[in-house]
């Protein structure tokens, strides 16, 4: 077209490419004050979709870690509650051989069922204190734990383990009179508390085995969401620098496409 000072189509132009460059540079400053290429569903829709289903998978996840945590808590509390019956089944054990040999004067039998009540009241107590989270697996009213295992609802049941001085059947032994019967009860015992354990233990061991799992997964996932959404930081460096430059051009575009209507003056010189 010819000259006009009312239509400057270099300048539209100009500022065209200019808008453009600068869309594109705050897009760019975006991509790196948040560390993201895809922030929202404008961005990208398909991928944050994804990323966030992904997110949600992530957040449950984090609830089922924090779900085998207390699980595992609560047995490993149990476990070494148990063993400390353990402990006292066997000085318990010590205490009713002592009694029941030969010959022993009454007042000796009589300091050894005093050492045996102090062991089975020391019983009771770790049993009855072995409690986490409002959770005891070893009292006598001690019911099975459910532990959240899996974001579907899994999960994992440990087993009640009784083991109060009723329960192992020790609770009325006596020493002084009886060392023989005693000593059979206390040996059903140390077999009760010993199966016990092991069935604690192999719980204690499938849950850390999920916990495990659980944590690899979830890291898994992250790395999965951070491909699709993060930002190549250094790629992001290389175009701001390069946007940076068109910016300065498309100014000086601009400033240039707006002085030529400057030069129709000359033709009314």
């Amino acid at each position: 077209m010819g000259m006009s000072v009312n239509t400057n189509v270099g300048a539209m132009l100009a500022l065209q490419n200019l808008n453009k460059s600068n869309k594109m540079l705050e897009t760019t400053q975006l991509h790196i004050t948040t560390g993201l290429k895809v922030n929202g569903p404008k961005d990208d829709a398909a991928t944050y979709a994804i990323a966030q289903r992904m997110r949600g998978d992530i957040a449950g996840m984090g609830a089922v870690k924090t779900a085998l945590s207390n699980g595992e808590a609560t047995v490993n509390v149990a476990i070494t509650a148990g063993k400390a019956v353990a402990d006292m089944l066997t000085e318990m054990k010590a205490k009713t051989v002592q009694a029941n040999q030969a010959g022993l004067d009454t007042a000796s039998k009589d300091a050894l069922q005093n050492d045996f009540t102090s062991l089975r009241d020391q019983l009771t107590t770790i049993v009855q204190t072995a409690e986490f989270n409002g959770k005891n697996l070893i009292t006598s009213a001690a019911t099975s734990l459910t532990v959240l295992s899996t974001v579907d609802g899994s999960s994992i049941s440990v087993a009640a383990q009784k083991l109060d001085t009723t329960t192992l059947g020790i609770n009325a032994s006596n020493i002084s009179s009886g060392a023989s019967a005693a000593l059979v009860a206390i040996d059903a015992a140390i077999n009760t508390v010993t199966s016990s354990l092991a069935s604690l233990g192999s719980s204690s061991k499938r849950i850390d085995v999920q916990a495990e799992f659980t944590v690899q997964l979830v890291d898994i996932l992250k790395e999965g969401v951070g491909n699709l959404v993060d930002a190549d930081l250094a790629e992001e460096s290389a175009a701001l620098q390069s946007l940076q430059i068109k910016q300065q051009l498309g100014v000086q575009a601009l400033s240039i496409a707006n002085s030529g209507p400057q030069s129709i003056l000359a033709l009314f010189g």
